[in-house]
Parts: structure tokens; C-alpha cells; sequence
């Protein structure tokens, strides 16, 4: 065989092999798969992963609101308006701001009687105001209303509106208390006597109080009341039953929602004589506020029951 012959058939089986390989490449590629076609990563493969990390954020974004914050040194600070309210607007010198404002002993701290001794029932309040207390079994529960009126219009200039009725339908102004008279009791009606000279200080005030609360009571605060709707609950306000023993219990704050709903707080003394404290709702553990399309008679506070017809405004 001659070399051009030799040749062309090497030629001819180079370019055959060639033809193969390209076509091999062809039908069978070699490499990095596209990023489109490179398989995700699972979650478990990446840094940081964890089962318990994920349901905890789940957690942490479904977790509603906490109402309580035990730092919370007033009752402002303590107790959150629930998710979806605000609390109401108030002046500067109304009595739901000077509420709002009250100083409360720390988170946890019991209820004490008028002699330092522990309430008996401590599952009742949320928290706890530091209202003066006399050291006489004097100061229960419609006293305690009394007491924080007496000691708003007293803090904000307006000693003059400071003047409650006894149950025998005597007026004890304050004002005339302090020009330097005093009260004669033990008979028909009690009435005004001369006895010493003007005195305006906080510790004459807390004598005028001890005798209101000696002779004042549920009674004499529902002739000095009326009775109002529900929907038109106001700080101030009251639930009252009148009777010989009755009880009262105040509404302390007031918040609304963006849809007009509305809800409130409760505050009472009881007996014997007691720190005025703040209720909890029996129908959540956690959460203070009772909202009015869940009020329903008789009405449930975590010590007494209260009747329909029995939330009244006080006129002092």
C-alpha cells in the first residue's frame, strides 16, 4: 500500500473517532449544572437552622400584647390599653389623669389592713395604689371613693368641692371644717358647733376625713349619685349596692377602641378597712380590663356581685 493510500485511511479513522466524541458530548454534557436546575438547599443545611429557632419566631409574631408591665410604676405605666384601644383623652386636672398618674406599690406586693396586717384574700387584686390609709378599721369601700376624691380635689386646688353627706343627710363641707368648726353627732341630725380656729393643714384634713368615714357610707353615696348607662362609664363612676353592710367599687380608667367599643378599670377598698387596690376580671386571668359587650347582670367582680341598676355617677 502506498503512502497517500496509508494516509487517507488514517485520515478517515481520525475524523470517525472524532465525529463520536462530538457527538458523546453531545448527548451526554459534562460540567456544573445550571443554577436554575441546582437543587435548593434545605432549610436544615443552612447556618443557624433550628426546628425550636422557627417555632419560636412563629411564637414571638402570633404573641399578643402583654397588658401588664410589672415595672409600671403608676397605673398608666402598669396596665396597657388592650390591642385596638386607646385610652380616653383627659385634661390635665381631671380626676382620670391624677388616677392615671397614682403612684402603685410594687408588682406582687400584697393588700394590707388598716393595723399592717395582710388581706386574706390576695387573688383578687392586679395592683396595689399607695392612697393614705388611717390606721382605724374606718376606711372600707365607700370610703376609699371618698378618699380618692377627697385627695384629688385637695392635690389640685379644689378644696372647696371637698364636702360629703352623712347617712343621716348631713353636710360635712370640708370648708367649713377647716374655718375652725366641728361636728356634734348622737343626735336627731348631726349639725355644726364652734371649735377652734382655721386650721388647713393635711393633718387637720385627715381628722375631717376619719369623722366622714365614721358616718358616711354606702348609704349616704347613693343619695349623692344617680343612676347612668353603662356606655356612658366615666373615671369617677361607680358600682354601688346601698346597705348596712353594702359595697362600692370605682371605675379607675377608661379606654376605647376604633370601632367605638369600651372598656374599663375597677379599684376598690372592702372590709374591714383595707389599701384601696385594682380589681382583676374574673373572666381573664391576665388582663384587668372588663369590656362592655361582656358585661352582662349580675355583674362578677372578684369579691361581690352587683345588680342591674346598680352603676351610678356620684354629684360631688
Amino acid at each position: 500500500m502506498n503512502k497517500a493510500k496509508r494516509f487517507f485511511i488514517f485520515l478517515t479513522v481520525l475524523l470517525t473517532l472524532l465525529a463520536g466524541v462530538m457527538v458523546g458530548m453531545m448527548i451526554f454534557p459534562v460540567g456544573t449544572p445550571k443554577e436554575s436546575e441546582a437543587p435548593m438547599p434545605s432549610p436544615e443545611s443552612l447556618p443557624g437552622f433550628s426546628a425550636e429557632s422557627e417555632e419560636q419566631q412563629k411564637s414571638d409574631t402570633e404573641k399578643p400584647q402583654e397588658i401588664i408591665n410589672p415595672e409600671g410604676k403608676t397605673l398608666q405605666e402598669r396596665v396597657a390599653p388592650p390591642p385596638g384601644y386607646e385610652r380616653t383623652e383627659a385634661r390635665r386636672d381631671s380626676l382620670t389623669t391624677f388616677l392615671r398618674k397614682y403612684p402603685l406599690k410594687k408588682a406582687g406586693k400584697p393588700v394590707l389592713l388598716y393595723n399592717g396586717e395582710e388581706k386574706g384574700n390576695q387573688s383578687a387584686h392586679m395592683a396595689v395604689f399607695k392612697l393614705p390609709m388611717e390606721k382605724e378599721d374606718l376606711q372600707q369601700c365607700a370610703d376609699s371613693v371618698m378618699r380618692v376624691y377627697a385627695e384629688y380635689f385637695w392635690k389640685t386646688g379644689q378644696k372647696e368641692r371637698i364636702s360629703f353627706r352623712f347617712v343621716d343627710g348631713f353636710q360635712a363641707e370640708y370648708t367649713k371644717w377647716r374655718s375652725g368648726y366641728r361636728i356634734r353627732t348622737g343626735e336627731s341630725r348631726s349639725s355644726w358647733v364652734p371649735g377652734g380656729a382655721h386650721d388647713d393643714s393635711y393633718e387637720n384634713f385627715k381628722k375631717y376625713l376619719r369623722m366622714v368615714f365614721a358616718y358616711a357610707g354606702t348609704l349616704s353615696m347613693e343619695q349623692e349619685s344617680k343612676k347612668i348607662k353603662l356606655s356612658e362609664a366615666a373615671t369617677g363612676d361607680i358600682f354601688l349596692y346601698a346597705g348596712s353592710p353594702g359595697h362600692g367599687v370605682m371605675v379607675v380608667d377608661v379606654c376605647r377602641s376604633s370601632d367605638g367599643k369600651k372598656a374599663f378599670l375597677l379599684g376598690q377598698g372592702f372590709m374591714p378597712a383595707q389599701e384601696f387596690h385594682l380589681l382583676k376580671n374574673p373572666l381573664h386571668e391576665d388582663d384587668p380590663w372588663y369590656y362592655l359587650e361582656e358585661v352582662s347582670y349580675p355583674l362578677q367582680t372578684p369579691e361581690y356581685s352587683f345588680k342591674k341598676g346598680s352603676f351610678r355617677r356620684l354629684e360631688y
